[in-house]
């Protein structure tokens, strides 16, 4: 927990007991341990209350498969890649003719009827900005 050892826990207890002095640190120890105490039962309260909200769902919920430090990103890509099938080549069909002036797209026969011969350029239009 952020690097606490009992070493640095006693160094922080002699530091208080000389900024403080004796006198005060019976009472700071106590605000302390309430502040402790409220704020464990803010997170069961909290708790019990998304346990009410979500119904018997909660309990069902796998936390453990939602921790973020679970996560590795190079794996995730990795198993992504492997998964996919590999995507077959389609090879571009290039229309000479505007489309249809209904807005509908040209059928493959009618596509390949326009289609540019291999070594025949892509056509210019001057006007284009």
């Amino acid at each position: 927990m952020l690097g606490l050892t009992f070493e640095k826990l006693l160094l922080v207890g002699i530091v208080a007991v000389f900024l403080l002095g004796p006198e005060k640190l019976p009472h700071y120890a106590a605000q302390l341990a309430r502040l402790v105490r409220q704020l464990r039962d803010l997170a069961n309260g909290a708790k019990e209350r998304m346990r009410d909200e979500m119904g018997p769902e909660f309990d069902d919920v796998d936390w453990k498969k939602l921790d973020p430090r679970q996560y590795d990103p190079r794996r995730i890509i990795r198993e992504a890649l492997i998964e996919d099938e590999p995507v077959k080549e389609q090879s571009a069909v290039v229309s000479r003719v505007s489309p249809n002036p209904n807005g509908a797209y040209l059928s493959r026969e009618r596509a390949k009827e326009n289609a540019l011969a291999p070594a025949e350029p892509a056509p210019f239009d001057s006007e284009a900005t």
